[in-house]
């Protein structure tokens, strides 16, 4: 990686260093803060040298900090330059109404109006297309993030590799390999657990996979029973062994879903692979791409369609009374509970992510990597991402956004452990009855009560599709094959 790393370090002792004083002057106070007439600061760095640090460069910064803090478009409305409205038209009846556009009710819209020719609107309460992949260019650095942490495309399905590569010529996606590091025991490391994670954690000399399979079968703690492991906990020492578990997983867990990993399902930490090689990238997927010109350019592909109406900033539950008798199904991508509020069976527990934001001066890069994960106790984030490492973006800024994993916020994450289902299968009954009694269907991520990644996100809509509609010929996807035992992946694409 490049070295060219200015003022930063991935240790995180070193992002607030105290400047330590034995004497306070007033004169030093002033000149190490001044404002000017232009809204530029002075900055006196440590080294005694003082740097202009723009009004823009502030101003730019805290318009950023808002914006994902807030989970808010920098412009007021953001479709990617596809035509919208702000309101539902009054004369119009649809075929599908359909809640939310992100990749659930994007697709589903785009397979009715390809496939069947039928209308659809697509709405949603947010000011933007592409749900949680939004991603946008930051106006002062020009560098392209998302507003909803880093999402990586990664899959194995033939079927939905064709489908997102549809539109190679106004939309193209092109190969990206991710790699992430953690900061462990003051290094940075291999994430997912490799050949050089253990070796540099415990100063072993492992060469081989099969000098790397008898290391971790050494150390590996088996389930009580031999066919289940009860928990979190109990998976990944069945995995990784008790030493690795505390250093990798223990409090990043905690930190994570504010539980200890005996309060998760065992599928928590049986989603995160050990590799007994040296490979360093965080997928194994056949198919790993990135779109070229980011995912909400590819959503205004997907939806720019003259059968598809697209609603921003209307939230559903407001004007659905007016869509009595106007819609021919109805098709809602957003949470469950939230569908059924007034059911009074109470919330379903989900996690969400704080952001912080901050963009640097920096024409090379604050760290060595686009992620840097921090799974133990020294600070309380959980990584670091800096987005101008994508496709090595050039710019004379950088931007970093520190990710605080929280229970309050936009729904991310199910929280999986038997209460949690428990409800969640109470609301499926509710489900099936609205389902039969409305002809409303229930698709996606928050519907679903279930993480998807985007590829699992997209082959479900293309099987819920199928099942509503009967099974319509998709040559422009599929050849007519079985399907095979491709699985879409289980390691997450937005950690």
């Amino acid at each position: 990686m490049s070295s060219n790393i200015r003022g930063s370090s991935s240790n995180p002792k070193s992002f607030n260093k105290p400047i330590l004083c034995g004497v306070l002057i007033l004169g030093l106070a002033l000149t190490a803060f001044q404002h000017f007439p232009s809204g530029d600061i002075l900055n006196q760095g440590s080294d005694g040298k003082s740097s202009m640090r723009p009004g823009s460069l502030i101003r730019s910064t805290k318009v950023l900090k808002d914006a994902v803090k807030t989970s808010s478009t920098i412009p007021e409305f953001d479709s990617a330059g596809l035509p919208f409205t702000k309101s539902i038209p009054e004369d119009k009846n649809y075929d599908v109404c359909i809640v939310g556009a992100g990749l659930s009710g994007s697709v589903i819209a785009e397979r009715y109006a390809s496939v069947l020719g039928k209308s659809s609107i697509v709405m949603d309460i947010r000011t933007h297309i592409g749900g949680n992949c939004y991603d946008f260019r930051e106006p002062l650095s020009g560098i392209m993030m998302n507003l909803y942490g880093a999402h990586l495309f990664h899959t194995n399905l033939d079927r939905v590799y064709k489908y997102i590569t549809k539109w190679q010529d106004k939309a193209p996606w092109r190969r990206y390999d991710h790699e992430v590091v953690g900061w462990l025991k003051k290094k940075l490391l291999p994430i997912p657990v490799n050949i050089n994670t253990v070796n540099g954690l415990f100063d072993s000399s492992i060469q081989t996979s099969e000098e790397m399979d008898e290391w971790l079968k050494s150390v590996q703690i088996p389930c009580e029973k031999a066919d289940a492991c009860k928990d979190a906990e109990e998976m990944a020492m069945s995995r990784v062994g008790k030493d690795l578990f505390d250093m990798v997983f223990k409090t990043y867990t905690k930190k994570q879903w504010d539980k200890e990993p005996k309060e998760l399902d065992a599928l928590v930490t049986a989603r995160i692979p050990v590799r007994n090689n040296y490979d360093p990238r965080y997928f194994a997927d056949k198919y790993q791409l990135l779109p070229e010109k980011g995912y909400s350019k590819w959503f205004a592909q997907v939806l720019d369609h003259p059968k598809i109406d697209v609603v921003l900033g209307v939230d559903y539950f407001k004007v659905k009374k007016s869509l009595e008798g106007r819609c021919g199904k109805t098709i809602f991508t957003g949470p469950i509970d939230g569908y059924f509020a007034n059911s009074g069976l109470g919330k379903l527990e989900y996690r969400s992510i704080n952001f912080e934001a901050d963009i640097l001066e920096n024409k090379g890069f604050y760290q060595t990597h686009s992620v840097v994960n921090y799974p133990g106790p020294e600070v309380d984030f959980t990584r670091i991402v800096e987005y101008k490492h994508y496709f090595h973006q050039k710019s004379d800024y950088t931007i970093t956004v520190k990710e605080y994993s929280t229970d309050k916020g936009d729904p991310y994450y199910p929280v999986p452990n038997p209460k949690n289902h428990e409800l969640y299968k109470k609301y499926q009954d509710l489900a099936k009855k609205e389902e039969e009694e409305h002809n409303v269907y229930f698709v996606g991520r928050l519907a679903s009560y279930k993480y998807f990644n985007m590829d699992a996100a997209i082959d479900n809509v293309l099987n819920m599709f199928n099942e509503i509609e009967g099974h319509p010929k998709q040559p422009d996807i599929e050849d007519g094959k079985a399907q095979g035992d491709e699985k879409a992946s289980t390691l997450s694409d937005s950690v």
